[in-house]
């Protein structure tokens, strides 16, 4: 055997496996590693001509500072989580924009995960975010799970649920009430004078909460069918689509044809509700009124103009970004839970 040859046999390199480092980067400007380190996590305590430097040998490698490391050293990741049950429903856009922009301003950024409306991926969901360790955790709707409220109390990150009310919040809380949402659609369209009230709505957790309020405010107004222990309604798969709307308000005359007034649990409901409508010769609102939740930019072009139950997805997110970056920065937070409120949008359509 040939030890000497053995011997002569080029090792393994454990370099790293090409990317740039900030040790490159120093070495580029001239200045040390911790220098280097300094200017791109607190450029206020370096020198301007330094700085300049560092940024110069960033631009020229295309270098990416690796949060990851930074975040281990500071206990910060800069990186605030936000789960929504699905991108397709258009009502929840209106607060992740603003919640990005907000959190954009004081340096944060944000990371989106989509849970699902039925919940079944929400806690592997939730324990892959905590492992991520972000400064702060933004929910739509109160988790259900107590097991992930659990973890989600052991890992010290900040939390806030939103589009939603409960007296037994996590940690912090941004929302409104979907009952009173229901018994205000329902006390409004009796103040048009309908009587034969109905709805038709998703089948996730907070449309239902939305639809029985509405039944039982209904049955308050004494404006039920004759024996009828609430008021008709229809349920379809969430998300809700147009064509959805459409199949259930035909469902919903076949079976109950006096009605007179219909409540969807989303613009996108309403939308078909007003198709089918149309396409069956029903005048709206004589003969029907009809009434959506969301407000969606397009329901005041309809024809005729959605009446629609507003919720105000800009103020969700700016607040839910504000009280995150207040605890994440560890400032007090006075006012953990928010309720913002509801309005009706009278149009054409009720």
């Amino acid at each position: 055997m040939n030890m000497q040859a053995d011997d002569r046999r080029p090792r393994r390199s454990r370099k790293k496996n090409g990317g740039v480092t900030l040790s490159d980067i120093a070495k580029l400007a001239g200045v040390s590693a911790i220098t280097a380190s300094r200017a791109l996590n607190t450029p206020e305590q370096v020198s301007e001509e330094t700085l300049a430097r560092i940024r110069a040998a960033v631009e020229r490698t295309g270098y990416v500072p690796n949060l990851l490391a930074g975040g281990l050293a500071s206990n910060r990741s800069r990186l605030v989580a936000a789960v929504v049950p699905s991108l397709a429903t258009p009502v929840f856009l209106e607060a992740i924009e603003a919640l990005t922009a907000t959190l954009v301003t004081y340096g944060y950024q944000l990371m989106l995960g989509q849970s699902g409306y039925n919940n079944s991926r929400e806690d592997a969901l939730i324990d892959a975010i905590i492992g991520r360790r972000p400064d702060g955790i933004v929910l739509t709707g109160i988790l259900h799970s107590e097991q992930g409220r659990k973890r989600l109390h052991a890992s010290g990150i900040p939390v806030v649920e939103t589009w939603d009310l409960t007296p037994t919040p996590i940690d912090m809380l941004v929302g409104f009430s979907h009952q009173g949402v229901g018994e205000a659609a329902a006390d409004f369209l009796s103040s048009k004078g309908r009587r034969r009230l109905a709805t038709i709505s998703g089948d996730d957790e907070r449309a239902q909460r939305r639809r029985k309020a509405f039944g039982r405010r209904v049955l308050q107004h004494g404006l039920t069918e004759e024996g009828g222990a609430e008021a008709p309604d229809v349920v379809v798969s969430t998300p809700t689509t147009v064509g959805g709307g459409r199949q259930a308000l035909a469902r919903l005359l076949d079976i109950h044809p006096d009605v007179d007034a219909v409540f969807c649990s989303s613009d996108w409901l309403a939308l078909g509700v007003l198709i089918e409508a149309q396409a069956r010769g029903l005048s709206i609102p004589a003969r029907l009124a009809v009434m959506g939740f969301g407000d969606h930019a397009f329901a005041a072009d309809l024809h005729p103009a959605l009446t629609s139950m507003r919720i105000d997805g800009t103020r969700i997110g700016q607040t839910a970004a504000r009280l995150i970056i207040a605890r994440a920065e560890g400032r007090p937070v006075a006012e953990p839970v928010c309720d913002i409120g509801f309005s009706i949008i009278e149009r054409d359509s009720a």
